[in-house]
C-alpha cells in the first residue's frame, strides 16, 4: 500500500525534483563544448518514469521536452534488459525523436533492482552529417541526407562505454572535437541527476518518492482542469501559414479544430496540408510538443509542466500530413516550424474561448550557418546565429519582450556574448540594436526585432547556409493587433549588388568583408492599436522603438 502523502512532503519533493534537473543543466551549461549549448544553451533537462511520464524539467527549451516522453516509451519499447551503468542514446525522429540534430542521452535511476526513472538530456548539436554543414538541409528530400540516425542504442553497458559505437558516431561529424566533448558534457549531467535522485531514495526512501510523485502530478491535473474549466466552451477554428518549403510550394496551411467541452481540450490538426519533400515537415513526437506548448502557454505559469497538467489535452492528427510526416520524410526544421504555426494555429483557435490569455505571435526562426576556416588558428569551424533574435507577442499583461525569441522556445535560448562570439570565430558585430518600428502595433505593442550588420573576417571564402521561416508572413496580431515586420536579410558584397537571402538555400559564397544585412521580425501587437495610450505611445517614441515617418517598419 502506498504511504499516504502530506502536502508538505509532496511540495519537498517536488521542488528537489525540479532542483535536480535545474543543476543537470547547469552542468551542462560549463561542462559543453561548443557555442550552440555552453552560450545559446540549446539543450534541455527532464525526468521521466518508466511509463513515459513526463514528471520534471528544467526552464530550457519547451519543444525539446514534450517530446520526451515519445523517446522515453521508443527507449522502453526498444529495451526490456536495461541495467545500472547503461546509457541509452538516440536522435531519429521515427523512433520518438524530434528532428536529428536534436541528440538525447538516457540513464536509469534504480532503487536496488527496481528501475524507477530516468534522467534525459536533450541537446542540439552544431553538425550531425549529412548533405551540408550545421545539420540543417534545405535541399534534403529524404531524411538521409540529413544527417546520421541513431535508433535507440546502448552506447554504454554497465558502466563500459562502447568506444567502436562512439568512433563510428563522430566519424560521421565533421567537428568530432566538440561532439565528443558536448557528448561528454550529456552523460556527465545524466549522471549527476542520476546521483541526486539516489540521495533523495536515501532520505525519503522509495515508495514515500513514488507516491509524492504521483501526488505531484495529481495536483497539476486539478490544476489545470481549474484553469480550463473557466473557458468557453465551443468548437474553435485557427489557422497559420508556412511561407514555403523551398521547393516550390508556398502558403502551407496548418490548421487546427478545437473542441474545449468543461476541463478537456481536444487539439484536431487533421485539416493541416500534406507533407512536403522537404525538410518543413514535423515528426510525430515534434507535433505533440507543439500541441503541449499551446496549451501549456495559457494554462497558468505556476502550474508544473508534466504529465498530470497535460492529462486535460487530446490530440488528433493524421499521418502523411505536414505536421506528421510519413517514416523517411526530411524533417530537420520542424522544432522550429512548423512548431511556431501549430501553436500559432492553436492560439489563434482558443483566442475565442480565452481571449485574455492569448498572446500574439512570437517571431519566426530565420538562421544562418556558417562554414569556414578561422585564419587566427587555421581551424575549420562551424557558427551557428543565435543573435538578431525577433520579438515576442503582446499579450493581454503589457507589451511583448524584445528579442526575445520565437514560439517554440519562449526564451530558452539565448544569444549569448557578442565579445565571446567575435573572440572565438572570425566575425565583427559592427551592429546590433533593437530594429525600431517592428513590432506589431496594438493595444499592446509586439516586442522589437533586432537589426545586425554582420562582417566576415575569414582570408578565405566562407560557406552559409540558411532555414527558415518568415519573410512573407510576420507573426500574427491576436484580437486587432496588427501583425509584427517579417524578417529581411541581405548579404553586402563589395562590386557585387546587395542580394535578398530566401530562408531556405545552400552554398551560398560569404567573401572576406562581407556584411550579413540581418533585420529580424518584431512579434505581433494585441488588441486594437486604437486602445494603445498616449502615455505609451510617448514612451515609444521616446525611447526610440517606432519608426514614425521611415521605411523601416516593414521594408
Amino acid at each position: 500500500m502506498a504511504p499516504k502523502i502530506d502536502p508538505i512532503t509532496r511540495s519537498v519533493v517536488q521542488h528537489r525534483l525540479g532542483s535536480i534537473v535545474t543543476e543537470m543543466g547547469e552542468a551542462m551549461l560549463r561542462t559543453s563544448y561548443s557555442q550552440i549549448l555552453n552560450s545559446s544553451r540549446d539543450f534541455s533537462l527532464a525526468i521521466c518514469d518508466t511509463r513515459g511520464r513526463l514528471i520534471a524539467q528544467a526552464e530550457h527549451i519547451p519543444v525539446h521536452v514534450g517530446a520526451l516522453p515519445w523517446a522515453t516509451r521508443a527507449v522502453e519499447e526498444r529495451f526490456k534488459d536495461v541495467a545500472p551503468g547503461d546509457v541509452i542514446l538516440l536522435n531519429d525522429p521515427y523512433h520518438g525523436g524530434s528532428h536529428l540534430p536534436d541528440l538525447t542521452a538516457f540513464v536509469p535511476i534504480f532503487d536496488g533492482g527496481r528501475r524507477l526513472l530516468w534522467t534525459i538530456v536533450r541537446a542540439h548539436q552544431s553538425d550531425i552529417g549529412g548533405g551540408t554543414h550545421g545539420a540543417y538541409n534545405p535541399a534534403a528530400t529524404e531524411i538521409y541526407q540529413e544527417g546520421i540516425r541513431i535508433p535507440p542504442i546502448k552506447l554504454v553497458e554497465a558502466g563500459r562505454p562502447r568506444e567502436d559505437l562512439l568512433d563510428l558516431l563522430a566519424l560521421n561529424i565533421r567537428n568530432p572535437r566538440e561532439f565528443r566533448g558536448d557528448l561528454a558534457a550529456m552523460l556527465g549531467a545524466a549522471h549527476l541527476g542520476e546521483r541526486r535522485l539516489s540521495r533523495l531514495f536515501a532520505e525519503f526512501g522509495a515508495p514515500t518518492v513514488e507516491a509524492a510523485i504521483e501526488a505531484i502530478l495529481d495536483a497539476a491535473e486539478q490544476q489545470a482542469r481549474a484553469v480550463v474549466s473557466t473557458w468557453k466552451d465551443g468548437v474553435f477554428h485557427g489557422e497559420a501559414f508556412l511561407d514555403d518549403d523551398g521547393h516550390g510550394r508556398s502558403d502551407i496551411r496548418i490548421s487546427a479544430k478545437v473542441t474545449k467541452i468543461g476541463s478537456d481540450v481536444e487539439v484536431d490538426l487533421s485539416d493541416s496540408d500534406p507533407q512536403s519533400t522537404s525538410f518543413v515537415n514535423s515528426s510525430h513526437a515534434n507535433m505533440q510538443a507543439a500541441v503541449a506548448m499551446a496549451f501549456a502557454y495559457l494554462i497558468d505559469p505556476d502550474i508544473p509542466k508534466n504529465d498530470g497538467a497535460l492529462r486535460p489535452l487530446k490530440v488528433i492528427a493524421k499521418q502523411g500530413t505536414i505536421v506528421w510526416a510519413d517514416p523517411g520524410r526530411p524533417v530537420t526544421l520542424c522544432t522550429s516550424h512548423p512548431s511556431n504555426e501549430i501553436v500559432e494555429a492553436i492560439v489563434k483557435a482558443l483566442s475565442a474561448s480565452c481571449p485574455e490569455r492569448a498572446m500574439a505571435g512570437w517571431g519566426r526562426r530565420f538562421r544562418i550557418a556558417i562554414q569556414g576556416e578561422n585564419p587566427r588558428n587555421g581551424r575549420n569551424f562551424i557558427w551557428h546565429m543565435f543573435q538578431a533574435r525577433p520579438g515576442g507577442g503582446a499579450s493581454s499583461g503589457g507589451d511583448g519582450y524584445s528579442s526575445i525569441g520565437e514560439w517554440h522556445t519562449v526564451g530558452g535560448l539565448k544569444f549569448g556574448s557578442i565579445e565571446v562570439a567575435e573572440v572565438r570565430f572570425p566575425l565583427h558585430f559592427r551592429l546590433h540594436e533593437f530594429r525600431a518600428g517592428s513590432g506589431g502595433d496594438g493595444q499592446f505593442r509586439g516586442g522589437l526585432g533586432v537589426s545586425l550588420d554582420l562582417v566576415l573576417e575569414t582570408e578565405k571564402p566562407a560557406l552559409g547556409n540558411t532555414a527558415g521561416e518568415g519573410t512573407r508572413h510576420g507573426p500574427c496580431g491576436m484580437l486587432g493587433g496588427e501583425d509584427g515586420a517579417p524578417h529581411r536579410y541581405r548579404l553586402i558584397s563589395e562590386g557585387r549588388e546587395p542580394r535578398v537571402l530566401r530562408t531556405k538555400e545552400v552554398g551560398i559564397e560569404i567573401r572576406p568583408g562581407d556584411c550579413l544585412e540581418v533585420r529580424s521580425s518584431g512579434g505581433g501587437g494585441w488588441g486594437p492599436p486604437a486602445r494603445r495610450s498616449a502615455q505609451a505611445r510617448a514612451r515609444d517614441r521616446a525611447q526610440g522603438l517606432i519608426a514614425e515617418g521611415m521605411a523601416e517598419r516593414r521594408s
